[in-house]
């Protein structure tokens, strides 16, 4: 049994990462969120010490420390642009980090995190979940399998309707999410490169607060992708039927299915970190780079 720490207690992502920690045996020791509304933490781990306060939280976990309870595990679901500074913190408290994508915002980041890790002896992991979904799995050997040499023709479009307080939110200023390619589309492109190769040519046709398009040329794919959060951009049948959310992947010519099997996904992120299989900080630097190379470019 392992101890964990969770920080970021409060947001979508961190209930998946409690259930994780207690669906792989292991415990969650304390949490920090600057929020208190974390009713979620009796769900899972109602024992668990609570902290707003950074502060707190750091004394405590040292008080642990010098007691012989030392956190093995810190999870990081806090904002994009805290995740460097919590995941230094997690490497020189002496544990391994498992973080939310993306694990940072900009390729820099990774160089002096992957520096800390050497100087710690502790490793970063991050979760990239669509690796680990079944019919992505299946999509890659089939690419690889049947490769005729021709780039393959890619559409995706992924609109995610969100309300006024998005752009309230951190999640709105760019500068803290790194704007919406980067906040709901780093997993589909580290999929996408995943498979089809590394990118040749990055053309972006539009980048605004809500929306964001463009298209990659990758080693063996041409895909031409659009991402937003902006309710028009919903096909009228998804309007008509009242979804929020419309998710279509196409290749060539042809709809790729892939949005069952989603639930037990960062069960399985954690099975693979604890058994010393996590995807590593190398292994996310090529879309850090596109996402920060999307947010600078020129709009054409």
């Amino acid at each position: 049994m392992k101890n964990f720490a969770i920080i970021g207690a409060g947001g979508y992502i961190a209930p998946r990462h409690m259930k994780a920690i207690k669906e792989t045996g292991n415990i969650l020791i304390a949490a920090l969120d600057k929020h208190d509304s974390v009713g979620i933490l009796d769900s899972y781990f109602p024992g668990a010490d609570f902290f707003v306060e950074f502060e707190r939280f750091d004394r405590h976990l040292e008080k642990l420390k010098r007691s012989g309870k030392q956190i093995d595990y810190v999870s990081v679901c806090s904002p994009n642009y805290l995740h460097d500074s919590h995941i230094r913190f997690g490497l020189r408290i002496g544990a391994d980090v498992i973080c939310e994508k993306p694990v940072v915002l900009n390729p820099w980041n990774i160089d002096a995190l992957m520096e800390i890790e050497k100087e710690t002896g502790k490793k970063v992991y991050t979760i990239l979940q669509l690796r680990l979904h079944p019919a992505i799995i299946a999509l890659k050997e089939k690419i690889q399998k049947n490769s005729t040499g021709e780039k393959h023709k890619i559409k995706l479009h992924y609109i995610t309707s969100r309300g006024n307080w998005y752009h309230i939110s951190w999640k709105g200023d760019v500068s803290k999410s790194g704007g919406i390619a980067t906040n709901i589309g780093v997993h589909f492109f580290d999929m996408l490169m995943w498979i089809f190769g590394d990118v040749k040519e990055n053309i972006v046709h539009n980048h605004t607060a809500e929306t964001a398009a463009g298209k990659l040329v990758l080693e063996n794919a041409e895909v031409d992708w659009l991402l937003s959060i902006d309710a028009d951009n919903l096909p009228e049948e998804a309007k008509q039927s009242g979804k929020r959310t419309y998710r279509s992947l196409m290749i060539d010519g042809e709809s790729f299915e892939f949005s069952e099997g989603f639930t037990e996904l960062h069960n399985i992120s954690y099975e693979q970190i604890l058994n010393g299989k996590g995807f590593s900080l190398s292994e996310t630097r090529k879309a850090i780079q596109l996402v920060h190379d999307i947010r600078n470019a020129g709009i054409k």
